[in-house]
């Protein structure tokens, strides 16, 4: 049954002005967090930020990335966000370190340690064995002066700004803006490296970001299933490499092997509307088909095909038919 609509002075209304109330308060809140970060990038933040970035790119290891509780949480995600854009990284607990985890940080790699106080007591051992033994050592915190900013190599200074809890209390702002500065590494990272689509699909080859990276020589129809008629060709035997690739097109080639046309169901059908005749497919093809270039992402080929309202597109070597691909193709692998 249909819920009823609430009464604008019920105690229902009034509850669900509060969350939305809260909830504005909480955005507002988290955005103003984002905002003094960008603003504290023009001052010291900045200027940690590129020695951080030149570090890291140099460094020949890795990033071990390290926190607790909620840094912890965050810290997980920026160890992925890194891996997954060409930066090695892992993330090792705090507390698991100083039983026998420590043993995985290398002196070739980067520490970066996350934690809002910079006082997280399971840190201590963390601290110790990077200056043992030599391991630069990068701080997301808010307080510089606390010991994991005294401590650090460079420190990434967060500017205090106010949880979005309405207590103050729960890590909200705070975990948002060291995600954000994260993220900000790892994209800086990935310019300074060049990482390119052909590098996000070696590290994403799963899902549809996955898919929407591969090329149209990855997907394309090959060799002997391509439909494919000389320029000289009847219609009737276009007709039939249609009906037998199944394809709903063929392409047409010259002595030379290029492409130079191809004819259409709706290219048929006008045939058959106008009086029909069987006659050189060259009088009824397409002289102008759209093409792509066998390293064209797949993506651009949808939307080359979505822009023409074509279902079926050829892909060329120069000028010569190297593969087709249907729309069918595209939906398989989930882009379309």
């Amino acid at each position: 049954m249909a819920r009823p609509l609430l009464d604008a002075k019920s105690p229902e209304t009034d509850a669900a002005t509060d969350v939305t109330a809260v909830a504005r308060r909480t955005l507002t809140l988290e955005m103003d967090g984002l905002a003094a970060v960008a603003k504290a990038l023009d001052g010291d933040l900045g200027v940690q930020l590129r020695a951080a970035v030149d570090l890291i790119h140099d460094c020949g290891g890795r990033v071990i990335v390290t926190g607790i509780g909620k840094s912890g949480h965050i810290g997980r995600k920026i160890a992925a966000t890194l891996a997954s854009t060409g930066t090695a990284a892992y993330f090792v607990h705090s507390a698991e370190a100083s039983h026998g985890d420590l043993g995985m940080i290398h002196d070739s790699d980067v520490v970066l340690a996350l934690s809002w106080s910079g006082e997280t007591a399971e840190l201590s051992d963390v601290i110790d064995y990077t200056h043992r033994f030599r391991v630069p050592l990068i701080a997301i915190t808010s307080r510089e002066t606390s010991n994991l900013g005294r401590a650090a190599t460079i420190s990434l200074v967060l500017p205090a700004m106010p949880e979005a809890c309405p207590n103050g209390q729960a890590p909200t702002t705070s975990t948002l803006m060291q995600l954000a500065l994260g993220d900000v590494l790892a994209t800086c990272l990935l310019s300074r490296k060049g990482f390119s689509a052909t590098d996000f699909h070696r590290y994403h080859p799963g899902g549809k970001l996955g898919a929407r990276l591969k090329r149209a020589s990855d997907v394309m129809v090959r060799g002997e299933a391509i439909p494919l008629v000389g320029e000289e060709a009847l219609l009737s035997r276009a007709i039939l490499v249609m009906s037998s690739k199944r394809l709903g097109v063929t392409g047409v080639v010259n002595g030379a092997g290029d492409l130079v046309g191809l004819v259409t169901d709706g290219d048929l059908r006008r045939a058959f509307e106008n009086g029909f005749a069987d006659g050189p497919v060259s009088a009824v093809m397409t002289k102008t088909p759209i093409t792509v270039p066998g390293d064209t992402l797949v993506q651009e080929v949808l939307a080359r095909m979505n822009a023409a309202s074509i279902t079926v597109i050829f892909v060329l070597e120069g000028r010569r038919p190297v593969g087709v691909i249907h729309i069918h193709d595209l939906l398989r692998i989930g882009v379309a």
